[in-house]
């Protein structure tokens, strides 16, 4: 009975070592303020406008969002372009679209209605040209992956020289947010890769707080709708908490003076 308890010690001790070193060896994410967070939180529209340039110019040769329509981006709660901007937008895009009349297929400027264009015909074509890697669609990515926010702003600016001891195949980059440190898309970020339209100083810390919010939205384009009826419907609960309460309480009264 002894060595089966001292045994039973010598494991559980074991396990909590390694436990413990599996713990100091995971990384804190980023932090920053994000505008949408809390119950009262709202999309920043100027981070929402600039995250979308930086998702075109950087980010959408090789991801998609096949889940939004360009629509999407005038619409209350996101982006709101103008609907002139949002047309412009769309515009800029070739899209697919037919038969016409002789049985053919045609390419034509984007509308308003149409999805956002994919940047591959195919998963095939997208693993060809990344070599092997399947880039995923970023429509809902925030909420695809643990950590959130965090981990997607924090993996952005997590680019950095492997430790003496750890190897890299070719193809594959050192990132210390990334499970398993190691990933196939290179850095994408630098100082001033974008210009922004509204001045704002286009540094990696910015581009990645800004793209990031902007593909929170994307997951969740109704986030500032949800956050209005939940505190309506908290001040609904409190107001009839409230009435619920004087009721019973003059019933009551009645009841005792009857009594």
């Amino acid at each position: 009975m002894k060595n089966f308890i001292r045994t039973s010690i010598i494991i559980i001790s074991l396990v909590g070592f390694q436990f413990n070193a599996f713990s100091a060896e995971k990384v804190e994410y980023l932090k920053t303020d994000w505008s949408f967070k809390g119950p009262f939180g709202k999309f920043d529209r100027a981070a929402l406008q600039r995250g979308y340039q930086v998702y075109n110019e950087v980010c959408s040769s090789c991801h998609s969002m096949k889940y939004l329509s360009y629509r999407n981006l005038s619409e209350a709660g996101g982006p709101e372009f103008t609907e002139a901007q949002a047309k412009v937008i769309a515009a800029s895009f070739e899209v697919k679209d037919g038969p016409n009349a002789d049985g053919e297929m045609f390419m034509r400027p984007g509308k308003l209605s149409d999805k956002f264009v994919m940047p591959y015909e195919n998963e095939k074509a997208a693993q060809a040209a990344n070599g092997g890697a399947y880039p995923p669609d970023m429509t809902v990515l925030v909420k695809a992956r643990g950590g959130g926010v965090d981990y997607i702003y924090s993996l952005l600016q997590g680019y950095e020289d492997p430790p003496i001891g750890v190897t890299l195949d070719d193809g594959v980059h050192y990132n210390k947010y990334m499970y398993g440190n190691k990933i196939k898309m290179s850095n994408q970020l630098s100082d001033g890769l974008v210009e922004y339209s509204d001045g704002t100083n286009a540094t990696v810390e910015q581009m990645a707080k800004d793209v990031t919010t902007f593909l929170m939205w994307t997951s969740e384009p109704h986030l500032e709708t949800r956050h209005r009826m939940g505190f309506k419907a908290i001040v609904y609960l409190i107001i009839l908490t409230i009435l619920v309460y004087f009721s019973m309480k003059k019933i009551w009264s009645r009841i005792e003076t009857e009594v």
